[in-house]
């Protein structure tokens, strides 16, 4: 008997724990109210169907339980016996049909809002692909052609994020034995290293930007809480979002892919950077400078000869970055959607068959001409021929990035 008055006085106390303001607070349980107007807007809406919601459930099952109540058996009452009653089924027809169009207002309202790209300062092309998103400023205040686009992705290594699964025994031997902490854990824990991008989104604040969704492969989406936007990227389609970002909340704002799209959907955040107009002037001057550098470097490329131990060193450094995921850092490969590299008859086959899936892609694999140099794409292919022991049957263990202009 004590242990059952014991028992219940600890379920006592975690009930009471859990209805507390703070364990509410930790588990966030209510929307996030966001930082732009209209995402105020829907957080003012969940909170006013929430109280309705409440309301008629109080007044429904009220009655309910005061029926119940006070029109007992044991009281001494009979139940009534009457059926096809118009007047009660004309009641329950009319009055949700009234609550719904008290709802249908205001949710109408807040829809056509979220729809009105009219009068937009910026707009910008996203286009997801797996796993990255591609961002393309297409118009800023009536100047079109600003050429400036580039790809963002997950910064952490795969060989980092990829560390505490390996760890476990699910991956090759040997690759666990990677150094940890003292404490056990990875030295690269911290609590956005999953989360975190090479290149954010950047967009000024009080202007209202326009994006432009669409896919180069399966159906992504793309989720900004804070903006309360969130639209399905889809190929061959075209979706439209907007946002405005106060002139005082400037700052980062993070989001993610919302549709399974793959087996490293978990790694496709977003990361959205909003800066004052003047900062953001600045930044498109110095990004439109530093992407006609690297095109004049690309191009001056064409004309160098690189050693092997060059590309070699820049291979391994792009192939972990690009396609490690899918291929492993081992060459092993998920089989039989992600083949393996190491041994493989394209690793140690014909170079030119080999330089042209890299470049325009295979099956679930995307085409690299598009993200990266032909420098870039020269000092993979090298680097895949070359390492895990592969050995080219035509000899050729070094490309060139005119080998892959070449080619194209």
């Amino acid at each position: 008997m004590q242990s059952l008055a014991k028992r219940c006085t600890t379920i006592g106390a975690a009930a009471l724990a859990a209805t507390s303001s703070v364990a509410f607070a930790d588990w966030q349980l209510d929307m996030t109210p966001g930082v732009t107007d209209i995402s105020q807007q829907v957080f003012d809406l969940h909170r006013t169907m929430l109280w309705w919601c409440v309301g008629i459930g109080i007044i429904v099952f009220g009655a309910m339980f005061y029926s119940m109540l006070m029109h007992r058996k044991s009281k001494g009452h009979k139940a009534e016996q009457f059926h096809e009653s118009t007047t009660v089924e004309i009641v329950w027809t009319i009055a949700p049909f009234i609550i719904l169009i008290f709802m249908a207002i205001p949710a109408t309202r807040v829809l056509i809002a979220m729809s009105n790209t009219d009068d937009s300062a910026l707009t910008i092309k996203i286009t997801g692909s797996q796993w990255k998103w591609h961002y393309e400023y297409l118009e800023w205040e009536g100047k079109g052609n600003l050429g400036v686009d580039y790809y963002s992705v997950l910064s952490t290594p795969n060989e980092q994020r990829f560390r505490p699964v390996r760890s476990s025994g699910l991956f090759p031997k040997g690759i666990e034995k990677e150094s940890y902490r003292e404490d056990g854990n990875y030295p690269e824990m911290e609590a956005l290293y999953k989360r975190d991008v090479d290149k954010p989104l950047v967009i000024p604040t009080d202007r209202k930007v326009r994006f432009l969704i669409t896919s180069d492969d399966v159906i992504h989406s793309w989720w900004v809480p804070d903006f309360a936007i969130k639209k399905d990227a889809i190929p061959g389609f075209i979706n439209e979002l907007w946002t405005q970002v106060p002139n005082d909340k400037p700052g980062l704002y993070r989001g993610q892919c919302a549709e399974l799209c793959g087996k490293d959907h978990a790694f496709m955040p977003i990361v959205v950077e909003a800066k004052s107009v003047d900062d953001f002037d600045a930044w498109l001057t110095t990004a439109r400078e530093e992407q006609e550098a690297a095109e004049l470097a690309a191009a001056n490329s064409l004309d160098k000869t690189f050693t092997k131990e060059e590309l070699m060193a820049e291979g391994e450094k792009q192939y972990m970055a690009r396609c490690s995921a899918c291929h492993q850092a081992g060459g092993q490969g998920l089989p039989p959607t992600f083949p393996a590299l190491k041994g493989s008859a394209v690793a140690i086959g014909p170079v030119a068959d080999h330089i042209r899936i890299v470049t325009h892609g295979k099956n679930a694999m995307p085409a690299f001409a598009s993200m990266l140099k032909p420098k870039d794409i020269a000092a993979i292919v090298t680097y895949e021929r070359n390492a895990w022991g592969n050995s080219p049957s035509d000899g050729v263990d070094v490309v060139q990035p005119r080998d892959v202009a070449n080619q194209e």
